[in-house]
């Protein structure tokens, strides 16, 4: 159950910054920027986290799910978990943002894909350092 809680907290609120992050360097936004319009960015991130958990709990505990069923295989362990659960999150992420927005290439499937593979690994992370059982001894 920590597992759901952790994904469900972390993954939404960071995803959801990289995802405006990822938004505003493919539309050109970081072109020329100063501190103020980096300001601004963390200022519409405050107005907006709420619609972050709103649209982003459901995959979140998707993922978790995914790193939920790893824990219980016994040959994976914890570093192999993570980069499994980084994988389906980059993936899942790039087949949900990849292909919207004005601009196609690399550039786009890297940072789409980072929107999902970052919160993901980093809450794989957690869920190992916080939440899961001891280990059996075989």
């Amino acid at each position: 159950m920590k597992h759901y809680l952790i994904f469900g907290a972390v993954g939404p609120l960071l995803g959801g910054f990289l995802f405006l992050v990822a938004a505003t360097y493919a539309s050109g936004y970081w072109a020329q920027t100063h501190f103020g319009e980096v300001v601004k960015l963390f200022v519409v991130f405050a107005k907006s986290a709420q619609y972050s958990y709103l649209f982003g709990l459901v995959p979140a505990l998707m993922i978790a799910a995914v790193d939920d069923i790893l824990v219980h295989v016994r040959r994976i362990n914890w570093m192999v978990r993570m980069l499994l659960v980084g994988l389906v999150g980059f993936i899942a992420a790039e087949l949900l943002y990849g292909s919207r927005g004005p601009d196609a290439g690399a550039v786009q499937f890297i940072l789409y894909g980072l929107v999902g593979l970052v919160p993901a690994m980093l809450s794989s992370w957690l869920a190992h350092k916080y939440a899961d059982p001891e280990p059996v001894p075989v």
